[in-house]
């Protein structure tokens, strides 16, 4: 009878495949947060050294660069859904191994520099493969219900998996925390194999007519002529260009170094990330009812918002403070994540929107490394704080420059031509002789995770990944 009562409320439900995608985005987020908490807290204890952690962190995020294209042309030729299921298996390897490693040894620096790498690679595969296979699975009347329901079992997921890895490496160690993520990701795998989706009109038409499909380097040219022609897209994936930078040394780098000197170590990290998980599934109770009438200008102003985050810790707030904060900014963020993909699935054409997302993912992305790099030796010259302070400062003013494009400003939901398939019964139906295709390269299951920032190309999750990691805030002079 429930069963029926939310079929009826929310009629996307009545989807099969939709159905396996929520069951994939239960379990894999749960045991993502798990990483993000574990990785931090294990470099800290191996090295206790601010440079090594950059390194560690710089490694994850330094694979978006190369690979994030790659994943884009995969994506658009075949079932963007095998392409999650081979990320799943990198991350799984990636971080279960270093679970192993730091269960029954000590490992050196460059084993978790090469760990992060694979996990990293895994993770520029995931996003534009995840950004293709929702509007393929559902109509395009259903984007937005979809997008926003897929995201609340996401963010419902991250949020008791944040508190369970803070107490869980308060407890027992890191570990043992990456090592369930490992087993989490690997669980993912049959759900998503399950799953089954008509080829898009391009690969169908070309299989047909016995047609070769182009090269790499003429789709990856086709998704750059589409990304550059949008003025709104260019110019907002610039933005959080300089955002993420900013973020990613600020807060992720930076940010476990004042919970362990000042709110309570892992476990006061463990709430701050289960707190802006709570408010991402708010945010997407909200998305449900509402979207804003002019989607990137809301994009833009949420991004300004993400200064917040080094801000807070910057400040010393106390932790109650910096989790009122952090579920604020969540509920901002889930909001500006359901607009963005309802936005991206609307605007480009369906054969083509992997590539666009991978542009967008990489411009988004290609500034974490750098801001990894710097937050560390950067913070143990002229202090922590200082170091958040200009974090939040040049988060600011990336936003406020944003908002020149006419575009930005002005571009209306309304005004939206949609580019996904229109026949309702598509994505129930199953492809004969779809199978896992072995050459796809492994790509992460869902890591758009507590505290992600809304990259507009990421994500969510991605996106990027919230994998902080713990500076040893005593020897940072300026503190």
């Amino acid at each position: 009878m429930f069963t029926r009562a939310l079929r009826r409320r929310f009629p996307v439900l009545a989807n099969r495949n939709f159905r396996l995608l929520l069951a994939d985005r239960l379990l894999a987020p749960m045991a993502a947060t798990f990483s993000l908490v574990g990785v931090s807290f294990a470099v800290l204890a191996a090295t206790g050294s601010t440079a090594d952690l950059s390194y560690v962190i710089a490694a994850q995020a330094a694979p978006s660069l190369v690979f994030v294209l790659v994943g884009g042309v995969i994506a658009d030729r075949v079932a963007p859904q095998l392409v999650i299921v081979a990320a799943n298996v990198m991350v799984a390897v990636g971080e279960g191994l270093f679970g192993i490693l730091v269960l029954t040894s000590r490992p050196g620096i460059w084993v978790m520099v090469l760990l992060e790498l694979l996990t990293g690679t895994g993770i520029a595969l995931f996003y534009p493969a995840s950004m293709a296979l929702l509007p393929r699975l559902v109509t395009a009347g259903q984007m937005r219900e979809a997008s926003a329901i897929s995201r609340l079992i996401m963010n419902a997921a991250m949020m008791a998996g944040a508190a369970l890895a803070g107490e869980c490496v308060a407890l027992f160690g890191a570990g043992w925390a990456l090592a369930v993520c490992g087993v989490g990701m690997l669980g993912t795998v049959p759900l998503l194999l399950a799953i089954r989706v008509t080829p898009l009109a391009r690969s169908a038409a070309a299989a047909a007519g016995g047609e070769h499909a182009p090269s790499m380097l003429r789709e990856l040219r086709e998704g750059w002529s589409e990304f550059r022609s949008r003025t709104w897209l260019w110019s907002t994936v610039l933005q959080y260009t300089v955002v993420l930078a900013a973020w990613c040394g600020g807060f992720q780098v930076l940010g476990p170094a004042v919970a362990r000197a000042h709110l309570g170590g892992p476990a006061a990290w463990g709430l701050i990330s289960a707190a802006e998980a709570t408010g991402l599934v708010v945010g997407g109770i909200v998305a449900l009812r509402w979207a804003p009438s002019r989607p990137t200008l809301f994009v833009v102003l949420t991004g300004g918002a993400i200064a917040i985050s080094p801000l807070s810790l910057a400040m010393l707030l106390p932790l109650w403070v910096v989790c009122a904060t952090s579920f604020t900014l969540g509920v901002a963020i889930e909001t500006l994540m359901v607009v963005w993909t309802v936005t991206m699935a609307a605007n480009i054409p369906s054969d083509r929107l992997a590539r666009v997302s991978a542009y967008a993912a990489l411009g988004s992305t290609m500034g974490m490394p750098v801001g990894a790099l710097v937050a560390g030796p950067l913070a143990a010259r002229i202090g922590v704080s200082a170091t958040q302070y200009g974090a939040a400062a040049i988060t600011l003013v990336a936003s406020a420059l944003a908002l020149i494009p006419r575009d930005v400003r002005t571009m209306r939901s309304s005004g939206l031509v949609s580019a996904a398939p229109a026949d309702p019964a598509a994505a129930e139906l199953p492809v004969p002789g779809e199978l896992p295709v072995p050459a796809v390269l492994p790509v992460p299951a869902v890591l758009p995770v507590p505290a992600v920032l809304p990259v507009p190309a990421v994500l969510t999750g991605a996106a990027v990944e919230r994998m902080p990691a713990g500076v040893a805030m005593a020897e940072a002079p300026g503190r």
